[in-house]
């Protein structure tokens, strides 16, 4: 049998453990009623270059657009609100926007890889930035144009939620966007035997997924991938008037590049120019291209003539 001074001894035991548990509870409560409120804290999105965001077609797809997405729920927009836009949200990490009525991006072209969901036609394109795992969907065969946003912490390792948005977008007009002219085509070329050998003997990959695809461009071999800015590749251009002697060039394996660092509004690209080869050779590649440039320069090397110094 118990004594009574050993029952009143551990009466502070079991109200100190009481208490740890409820204390626990608490930060697990209050943690939770946080996380609730950041969640459903309007998001604010910046307004954009939108020409048809105001449009009737916008709004009819903003108001018919799912309460959830890729397991997010609806937010508000914080003021002063974008017209044509949406989010959806479950942390101020979390996040999922969409803007209909955007512009044409530039990196829609008519080599630009597509992914069809439900007969409507998606290209990406993913942000270039070191660290960053954004990426924009645009529904290229929908009038007005819709793009929607988010990154690898707001997908959880799942597909993006395309199909979620089908019945939205079969309300718009189905009809393809016009494609932005290719990197390089307003540049002339001539042909020659140098030129020839060297397209017959570009290789067919480049980097660790980028395929060789036809073009409406003579002189030209192109390479693209999903989500990334093509490589476009010319031979046979005028010299690049912007060279000036003197001027920082890059060794790669013995060829010296000049790049032109004059980038197009939301694109990435420069051009590349090999100096001191029997023919002129223009490269548009994306910022993150070095091992492109490797495989190129390999070749250019085999395929055209080095020219000694009083060539040059």
């Amino acid at each position: 049998m118990s004594r009574p001074e050993a029952s009143f001894r551990k009466t502070p035991i079991v109200l100190a453990l009481v208490l740890s548990l409820l204390l626990v509870l608490g930060v697990l409560i209050g943690a939770k009623v946080v996380y609730e409120r950041v969640a459903q804290q309007p998001v604010a999105m910046p307004a954009l270059d939108s020409p048809e965001a105001e449009s009737q077609e916008c709004q009819q797809l903003i108001d018919a657009l799912p309460e959830k997405l890729a397991g997010h729920k609806r937010a508000e927009l914080a003021d002063p609100a974008p017209a044509g836009a949406a989010a959806w949200a479950s942390s101020s990490t979390e996040r999922m926007t969409l803007r209909c009525g955007v512009s044409t991006p530039l990196q829609y072209t008519e080599i630009t890889p597509l992914h069809e969901v439900d007969g409507i036609e998606w290209m990406r394109v993913d942000d270039a930035t070191p660290g960053s795992s954004l990426h924009t969907w645009f529904a290229v065969n929908r009038t007005p144009l819709v793009a929607l946003t988010g990154d690898d912490v707001a997908l959880d390792e799942q597909p993006a939620p395309l199909d979620a948005l089908t019945p939205a977008l079969n309300q718009l007009k189905d009809k393809a966007l016009k494609p932005h002219a290719l990197p390089l085509a307003d540049v002339a070329t001539q042909a020659s035997k140098s030129c020839d050998a060297l397209l017959g003997n570009l290789p067919e990959t480049l980097g660790e997924d980028l395929k060789a695809t036809n073009t409406s461009l003579a002189q030209t071999k192109a390479w693209t991938a999903y989500g990334k800015e093509p490589v476009v590749l010319r031979c046979g251009v005028p010299f690049p008037k912007e060279y000036k002697a003197g001027v920082q060039l890059q060794q790669v394996d013995g060829v010296p590049w000049f790049e032109n660092t004059i980038l197009g509004n939301g694109t990435t690209a420069s051009t590349w120019y090999p100096m001191g080869r029997d023919v002129v050779v223009a490269v548009s590649m994306p910022a993150d291209g070095n091992q492109v440039l490797v495989q190129l320069t390999k070749a250019i090397k085999q395929q055209t003539k080095a020219l000694d110094q009083s060539e040059r």
